[in-house]
C-alpha cells in the first residue's frame, strides 16, 4: 500500500478532518468517485481497482456502509499477482458474510489456490475460508483442506491454518468430517513435535470429542502424553514459552478435550494424568506479574475442572479447596471471584463440603466486596454449602446481609434465605423468626409465596401456633411496618389471635384497634384480608362484645358498597354471617391442616438456573404481572392459605378468596352450594360496573342505627390527590425535542430525565427528588414497554429521603420503527396520601433518528429507486397549523428531519432526509417531500419513502402528527417569522393539495 499515493492522501484527508461532518463529505466523495470509475471499466487497471478497493476497505474500518463494489473485490481473488490477490482476500473477507452470494462465485478459484503449490496463496485461501467459509465451503472444500492438513510436504504455517480452517468448516456442517475415516488421522496429529501444528489440531480435537468422544477414544492417552511433555519442559521451543509457562494455550487444550471423556480406566494412563496435575496445583502461586497471573491461573482452574471430572481421591480434592481458600483471601479481584466459583463448583463433590466450610469466615467477608459479581458468587456458594450444622451462621449473616445489600440482588437473598430456614430449621419457632424478620427488613422483595408457606407451617402445627401469634403481634406495635409484614400478621391473629386472649394488649378488642388503624395505608389487595380478619376475630368473641360488633359491622357496612368487587363480597357476606349464631361459627371454623406437599419455595429454586443473575431474574419475572395495567385471571399458588369456608356464591368465592390468597383447595366453582346460607346475598349483593377501576373504597350510605358511624376510619386512598405543578403533556412534548428537563413534578417529588441517544440505543436518567423535609415511601417505579422497545430500569429505592434524590437509569433498545411510547407506573406515598402517577417517557420515533443533509447528486438516485407503495407513501394532509415556511423547516430540523435546501425548484417546497436506526432495519435512510400551497396554509401534500414499509407509515404518520397537533411547548422552540418583505411569488403556480388528492398526476412527476 506504500506506493498507492492516492490512498495515502484520502487517508490523510480523513485525519485532516476537523469534524463528523466533514470526515461523512470527504468519504461520500471518495465513493461517488469510486462508483463512478467501476462503472467505466475501460480505463479500471488493475492497479486502480487494487487501490480503491484498499479505500473501500478503510472506509469500511471507520464505520460507514460500503454497498457495492462487491463483486471488484471479489474479482480481485483469481488475479495472478500476490498484491491483487491479497486485497481481494482480505476485503473480501471483511465487507462479506458467509452467505453473500458472490462467494460463490470466488469458490472455485479459493480451491485452485489451496490446491496449488505457492504456499502464500495457499495461506491466503484458507484463512479467508477460515474466516467466512459457510456450509458452501465446506461441502466443496473439507477433502481438500484435510489433504492439505495430514500432508507431510506442507510447511507447519499450511498446516496450522488448514487445521484451524477444518474447524471452521465442522463448525458449520459436522458432515465435513468423516468420523470411520478421521479418528486415527486426529490420533497421528497430536504426535506431531511442531507445537503450532499440535495447538491447532488440540482445538479441532475439543470440537470433535464435544459432538463424539467414543470415535476418538485412541486420542485421550496421546492428550494426557501431550500435558507430561509440557509439564516437564521437553523440546518445548522458547517461542511457545509464555513468562516461563510451556505454551499454556495448549496445555489449557488438552486438559479441556480430557474432559469429554467418561473417567479414564486405564492405571498408568489414570496415574500419569494426576502426576501432572499435582504438579500443577502444587507449581501455582500468585505473584506480582499480572500477564504470568492470567497463563498460570487459566492452566490451574481447568485443571480443577479436570480434577472435578475425574472424581478424584479426597486427598487431592482437599489440596484444591485449600488453594481455593488461598484464592479467595487475596486482593486481585479476578482471583478471588474465580476462586469463588470454582468452589461453588466443587460442591457437587459431597467429600469435600467439610473443608469448604473451614473457609466460610472469608466466604462471609466476600459477601461486603465492593464488586457486586463477587458478592453475588459468595451468596450462591454460601446457599450451596449451608446445612444443618451451619445453617443459623449463615442465615443470621444473610439476614444482616439483607439491610445493606443493593436492589438487584434483595429478591434473590430473600429466597434463598427463606429455603435455607425451611430446610435446615432446628425449631419451627427459628424459622418463624428468620420468616418474620426477613419480611421486616425486606418486605418489598418478598414473593407471597414466602408468607403463603410460613402460614402453612403455622396451620400444621399446633404448638407453633401461639408462639407465631404473639411474634405477629409485637411486630404490630412497630411504626413502620411493611404491607406484607401486616398481611401475615392479619392473618395469623385472626387464625389464632384467640390463644393470647390473656396476654395484655392481645384481647379481640384491642387486635381490632391496631390493625384497624393501619387500614388506612394498605392497598386495594390488603383490604380483603383484613376483613377476613374482622370477621375472624369476632367470631372467636363470644359472648359477643357488643362495642368491637358495632364497630366491625360499622367497617362491613362502609365496604359493602366498594367499586372492588372483592372487597365488597367479603364485606356484605361477613355482615350477614355475623347474625347467624352458631351458624357463624361453623362457617368461620379454624382452618384444616394443609396435606402434605412440595415446598413451593424449594419447587421454584429447582426450576431456576445456577446462576445469581438468571435466579434474580426469573424471581422477578414472576412478580412483576402483578404491577401491570392489565391484570391477567390469578393462578394457584401452591402452598398458599385455603380459603376461608363460607359456601356462599361459589363461583364469586372462589375468584375472590384465589385474589386474596393465591390458591383454592376446597371449594369447586363447578358445583352449586346445597348449604341452607345460600340465600344470604339476596337483595344486598351490589354488582361492581365491569371493567370499573379500582379507586378504593366508597362510602356507604343508611349505616344502621345499632351501629356507631364514628367507629369507621377514613380511608385516604384516593390516587393523584395532589396538584399537579405545570402541563404533564406539555413537558413530555418538550422533552420530546430535547434531552433533558422535568416530566413530572408535584408539591411532595419532582422526576426529571436526562438522556443520550446513539444509532438504535438510547440511555435515560431518571432523576426522583424528595422536595419535602419528610421521606416519601412505598416508592414503586415500574416500567411498560411497548413491543417495539426493549427497556432495562434499575430498581428504584422503597423510600427516598427528605430532601435527598435519587438516580434510576434506564437502558433502551430501538427494536423496529414504531410510534408507540413507554409508560412509567409511578407511585409513591407521603403520609396518609397515595400518588399515582402514569408517565409517558419521552423514547419517542425521532430519537433515533440522525440527521443527514444530501446533494442533489445524492438525493435523486435514491428518490427514484424507491419506486411506489408500500415503499413510497404519499398524503393529503388538511388541518395543519398554518407556519411560514422557515417556521416549518425549523420544525423537521427539529426532530432530526434535516431540509435539504435548493432540491426543489419550487420555493413553496420542502425536500428533507434522514436516517433512522432501529435492530431488525439497521440504518436506514429515509427522505421525504412536503409541498405547500401559499395560498391555503392549512394543507399540503406530503411524500415519504425508505427502504421499509413500516419505517415509511410509522414516519408519514409520526410527521403528520406534528404538523397537525403542534404543542404549544415546542412551538416555542420553533423561532417565528421576523418581518420583512413577502417573498417574491412562485414562478409557476402549483396545483393545490385537493387538486392533487383528486388527480395524483398533476403533480409534476420530473421534478423528483
Amino acid at each position: 500500500m506504500s506506493g498507492m499515493r492516492g490512498l495515502s492522501v484520502f487517508i490523510s484527508d480523513i485525519r485532516n478532518c476537523q469534524n463528523k461532518e466533514a470526515e461523512r463529505l470527504r468519504v461520500d466523495k471518495e465513493l461517488g468517485n469510486i462508483r463512478t470509475c467501476f462503472k467505466n471499466e475501460k480505463v479500471l487497471t488493475p492497479y486502480k481497482k487494487k487501490k480503491y478497493v484498499w479505500k473501500m476497505l478503510y472506509i469500511h474500518m471507520l464505520g460507514y456502509d460500503v454497498d457495492f463494489g462487491h463483486m471488484e473485490a471479489v474479482s480481485l481473488i483469481s488475479a495472478p499477482k500476490y498484491p491483487e490477490k491479497q486485497v481481494g482476500y482480505i476485503v473480501t473477507s471483511c465487507l462479506l458474510n458467509e452467505n453473500h452470494d458472490f462467494l460463490r462465485l470466488a469458490i472455485n478459484t479459493v480451491r485452485n489456490d489451496i490446491i496449488g503449490r505457492n504456499e502464500t496463496f495457499q495461506c491466503l485461501a484458507l484463512t479467508l475460508v477460515g474466516n467466512i467459509g459457510g456450509r458452501d465451503f465446506s461441502e466443496s472444500l473439507a477433502p481438500d483442506v484435510q489433504k492439505l492438513l495430514i500432508s507431510s510436504s506442507c510447511r507447519p504455517l499450511v498446516r496450522k491454518k488448514a487445521a484451524l480452517c477444518l474447524l471452521r468448516l465442522f463448525r458449520k456442517n459436522p458432515d465435513a468430517v468423516n468420523v470411520d475415516g478421521w479418528a486415527d488421522r486426529m490420533a497421528q496429529l497430536l504426535d506431531e513435535r511442531d507445537l503450532g501444528i499440535l495447538t491447532s489440531s488440540t482445538s479441532l480435537l475439543v470440537a470433535l470429542v464435544s459432538n463424539n468422544h467414543e470415535a476418538y477414544s485412541s486420542c485421550l492417552p496421546k492428550c494426557v502424553k501431550i500435558l507430561e511433555r509440557l509439564a516437564r519442559n521437553q523440546h518445548v521451543p522458547q517461542e511457545y514459552t509464555y513468562y516461563g509457562i510451556p505454551s499454556p494455550w495448549l496445555q489449557v487444550k488438552a486438559m479441556r478435550a480430557l474432559q469429554y471423556f467418561p473417567t479414564i480406566e486405564d492405571p498408568s494412563t489414570r496415574k500419569a494424568l494426576f502426576e501432572v496435575l499435582q504438579r500443577i496445583l502444587m507449581g501455582t502461586d500468585v505473584v506480582k506479574n499480572v500477564n504470568k497471573n492470567n497463563a498460570s491461573h487459566a492452566v490451574l482452574f481447568e485443571a480443577l475442572s479436570l480434577v472435578m471430572h475425574l472424581d478424584a481421591e479426597k486427598e487431592m480434592m482437599s489440596q484444591c479447596v485449600a488453594l481455593l481458600g488461598k484464592f479467595i483471601s487475596v486482593r486481585e479481584p479476578n482471583i478471588r471471584y474465580l476462586g469463588l466459583e470454582n468452589m461453588t463448583r466443587m460442591l457437587m463433590v459431597t467429600d469435600v463440603q467439610d473443608s469448604i466450610k473451614k473457609h466460610q469466615s472469608q466466604i462471609i467477608t466476600s459477601l461486603k466486596d465492593p464488586d457486586i459479581s463477587i458478592r453475588r458468587r459468595a451468596l450462591d456458594l454460601l446457599y450451596g454449602m449451608c446445612d444443618v450444622s451451619n445453617a443459623k451462621d449463615i442465615v443470621e449473616e444473610l439476614l444482616q446481609y439483607l439491610s445493606t445489600a443493593e436492589f438487584s440482588m434483595r429478591e434473590e437473598l430473600s429466597l434463598k434465605a427463606a429455603i435455607l430456614a425451611e430446610k435446615f430449621a432446628p425449631d419451627l419457632s427459628w424459622y418463624v423468626d428468620v420468616i418474620l424478620q426477613l419480611i421486616d427488613k425486606a418486605g418489598d422483595f418478598v414473593s407471597d409465596d414466602i408468607w403463603f408457606r410460613v402460614v402453612q407451617f403455622v396451620t400444621n402445627n399446633e404448638d407453633l401456633q401461639p408462639y407465631a401469634a404473639s411474634k405477629a403481634r409485637e411486630y404490630l406495635d412497630k411504626i413502620a411496618i411493611h404491607e406484607t409484614m401486616l398481611k401475615v400478621s392479619a392473618y395469623i391473629l385472626g387464625e389464632y389471635g384467640h390463644l393470647l386472649a390473656r396476654q395484655p394488649g392481645c384481647s379481640a378488642s384491642e387486635l381490632f384497634s391496631i390493625l384497624h388503624e393501619k387500614l388506612p395505608t394498605v392497598s386495594t389487595p390488603t383490604i380483603p384480608i383484613l376483613l377476613s380478619t374482622y370477621a375472624k376475630l369476632l367470631m372467636h368473641t363470644q359472648p359477643p362484645d357488643p362495642e368491637l360488633q358495632k364497630k366491625i359491622w360499622a367497617v362491613f357496612k362502609k365496604y359493602e358498597s366498594c367499586i372492588d368487587v372483592e372487597i365488597q363480597q367479603r364485606a356484605v357476606e361477613y355482615f350477614e354471617l355475623s347474625k347467624k349464631g352458631a351458624a357463624y361459627m361453623d362457617v368461620l371454623a379454624e382452618m384444616p391442616k394443609f396435606p402434605e406437599r412440595q415446598s413451593s419455595l424449594i419447587k421454584k429454586a429447582e426450576d431456576v438456573e445456577d446462576t445469581a443473575d438468571q435466579s434474580a431474574i426469573k424471581l422477578r419475572a414472576q412478580q412483576q404481572p402483578s404491577n401491570a395495567l392489565v391484570l391477567a385471571d390469578p393462578q394457584p399458588v401452591d402452598g398458599a392459605p385455603p380459603p376461608l369456608k363460607v359456601p356462599i356464591n361459589p363461583e364469586s368465592v372462589a375468584r375472590s378468596v384465589s385474589q386474596a390468597y393465591g390458591t383454592l383447595s376446597s371449594i369447586d366453582p363447578q358445583t352449586p352450594s346445597p348449604d341452607l346460607l345460600s340465600d344470604l346475598l339476596g337483595p344486598l349483593a351490589i354488582e361492581a360496573a365491569p371493567g370499573a377501576e379500582q379507586h378504593g373504597p366508597i362510602g356507604a350510605e343508611g349505616v344502621p342505627e345499632e351501629v356507631d358511624g364514628s367507629a369507621i376510619v377514613p380511608v385516604e386512598e384516593q390516587t393523584n390527590s395532589v396538584e399537579l405543578i405545570g402541563n404533564i403533556a406539555e413537558r413530555f412534548h418538550a422533552l420530546c425535542l430535547k434531552d433533558s428537563g422535568v416530566l413530572y413534578e408535584d408539591p411532595h417529588i419532582q422526576i426529571g430525565i436526562k438522556a443520550e441517544w446513539r444509532g438504535h440505543h438510547g440511555r435515560l436518567v431518571l432523576f426522583m427528588g424528595n422536595k419535602n423535609t419528610s421521606p416519601l415511601t412505598s416508592v414503586q417505579a415500574l416500567i411498560l414497554p411497548p413491543a417495539h422497545l426493549k427497556l432495562d430500569l434499575s430498581p428504584v429505592p422503597d423510600t427516598i429521603p427528605p430532601r435527598a434524590q435519587v438516580q434510576s437509569p434506564l437502558e433502551v433498545m430501538n427494536i423496529r420503527p414504531s410510534r408507540d411510547v413507554a409508560v412509567l407506573d409511578f407511585s409513591y406515598k407521603f403520609g396518609t396520601n397515595m400518588v399515582n402517577a402514569k408517565l409517558r417517557i419521552p423514547a419517542t420515533l425521532n430519537k433515533f433518528l440522525q440527521p443527514l443533509q444530501l446533494t442533489s447528486e445524492e438525493f435523486f438516485p435514491q428518490w427514484r429507486a424507491l419506486s411506489g407503495p408500500p415503499l413510497k407513501l404519499q398524503e393529503v394532509v388538511r388541518g395543519v397549523r398554518p407556519l411560514a415556511l422557515p417556521e416549518m423547516a425549523n420544525l423537521f430540523n427539529s426532530f432530526h428531519v434535516t431540509i435539504c435546501p435548493g432540491l426543489d425548484p419550487n420555493p413553496n417546497n420542502l425536500v428533507a432526509s434522514t436516517t433512522f436506526y432501529s435492530e431488525s432495519t439497521g440504518a436506514m435512510l429515509c427522505l421525504a417531500r412536503i409541498e405547500t400551497d401559499p395560498a391555503d396554509r392549512t394543507q399540503l401534500r406530503m411524500t415519504i419513502g425508505s427502504g421499509d414499509p413500516a419505517l415509511t407509515f410509522e414516519l408519514k404518520e409520526f410527521i403528520k402528527e406534528q404538523l397537525i397537533t403542534i404543542p404549544m411547548g415546542s412551538r416555542a422552540l420553533v423561532p417565528a417569522a421576523g418581518p420583512g418583505p413577502a417573498p417574491a411569488p412562485p414562478v409557476a403556480q402549483p396545483p393545490s393539495p385537493a387538486a392533487l388528492a383528486d388527480d395524483p398526476g398533476a403533480l409534476l412527476a420530473g421534478l423528483l
